[in-house]
């Protein structure tokens, strides 16, 4: 059995008001008992928080049928080759978040995708069977929970836990993210933190670099409301008398949060720095990185431009977001390099000798590798550039 081992949040938080005990009663500001949740990893034994509801989250009205995501269908050309995708081009964006997200390539661990949606309050929806991690490429707004009201901008990466209900309020009328979802969750690297969970000093970001929820939804509403509910390949939607996003206190460390990109401190060297320095979060079966701009390394006759390798033992995925990305021509913001193990890729013709003596880089990128291999989606498809594996030449 894996477990989450590392720190999922950076943190112990809290909002409103929360009894001096757990389990006790308390009540509202009419005498009312309030409702009690703990929301908890690993069954009783990992991280959680532990939440206040002025309405108890079980009060279903009904239960209806949604389109179930089902299994993947999958790519139609499912060769061992590199890909580049350019989700730039021909991503139409949903009503909200959830619809306007496209699978590109799963594994047992993880799923990876894009998504593109419009200015409107999104409906509420509830993971309920992985974490989800968004890299908001494009828009800002604020994130509306049980844990209250976190807003977020381009540049962020967003960690919402699984059995979080939620919607996407955007302030932006374009909107577009990269979502990665993983049922084993999504943590901070336990190298950079102590056995009591705070971040050390040659850790890449502080505690305080990462934004937490800062007030309360507090819906006093009753309203009956609707919450996509999706666990892996199954899903309903969940009619509750009450708009569920009606606590009035919670504490813990289980919650979303936002941490940007930008705020990533890159390390640099004589020599060329492997992506391991670059690691900002780390998965069961994966890990990822942030490419940032940062001075590049400075050795006599160095070449800073990365150097060809193999990848023998994960896929890797890059996501470019913004910059000059200098180990290739031809490539915009929104497009996705896969590259799956076993076969080399590298710089393009003529760009290790021109990174001779470059001192800076401004590309802003984001890297995920898996250790099980991926396997691309039928979504990918309208995306791929068919040149790309011939393109070393």
């Amino acid at each position: 059995m894996r477990h989450y081992f590392g720190v999922m949040a950076p943190s112990y938080h809290r909002l409103g008001d929360v009894p001096a005990k757990r389990h006790v009663a308390v009540r509202d500001e009419k005498g009312a008992l309030l409702t009690e949740e703990v929301v908890g990893a690993e069954g009783f034994s990992g991280r959680y928080s532990i939440q206040y509801h002025r309405w108890a989250p079980t009060r279903v009205l009904k239960v209806s049928e949604a389109a179930p995501p089902g299994p993947p269908d999958l790519s139609s050309d499912l060769t061992l080759r590199h890909h580049l995708l350019r989700t730039d081009k021909g991503l139409e964006p949903g009503v909200d978040e959830r619809d306007g997200r496209v699978l590109l390539f799963f594994n047992s661990d993880v799923k990876v995708s894009v998504s593109a949606f419009g200015g409107d309050t999104g409906g509420l929806v509830r993971n309920g069977g992985a974490d989800e991690l968004h890299f908001v490429h494009e828009g800002a707004g604020r994130l509306e929970s049980t844990f209250g009201i976190l807003e977020y901008r381009s540049g962020d990466y967003v960690l919402v836990p699984r059995g979080t209900t939620h919607r996407w309020v955007p302030s932006s009328a374009a909107n577009r993210h990269l979502v990665v979802e993983s049922p084993l969750g999504v943590r901070l690297p336990k190298r950079y933190t102590s056995d009591e969970g705070q971040l050390l000093e040659h850790a890449p970001y502080w505690e305080r670099d990462f934004r937490r929820p800062t007030e309360l939804c507090d819906l006093n509403d009753e309203t009956p409301t609707d919450v996509l509910v999706v666990v892996g390949d199954r899903s309903a939607v969940y009619t509750l008398d009450h708009n569920p996003l009606d606590v009035v206190g919670w504490d813990g460390h289980l919650y979303p949060y936002a941490f940007s990109i930008h705020d990533f401190e890159p390390i640099s060297g004589r020599q060329h720095q492997p992506p391991p320095v670059h690691q900002t979060f780390e998965l069961d079966g994966a890990v990822i990185c942030s490419f940032v701009p940062r001075r590049l390394d400075d050795g006599p006759n160095v070449i800073t431009a990365p150097y060809n390798h193999a990848n023998l033992d994960s896929d890797e995925i890059l996501y470019y977001v913004s910059g000059d990305f200098f180990s290739r021509k031809g490539i915009t913001a929104g497009t996705l390099s896969y590259h799956p193990r076993g076969i080399p890729h590298g710089p393009a013709p003529g760009v290790a000798e021109a990174s001779i003596g470059k001192e800076r880089t401004e590309e802003v990128a984001v890297m995920l590798d898996t250790f099980a291999p991926l396997t691309m989606a039928a979504g990918a498809d309208r995306f791929d550039d068919p040149a790309y594996p011939t393109s070393w030449v």
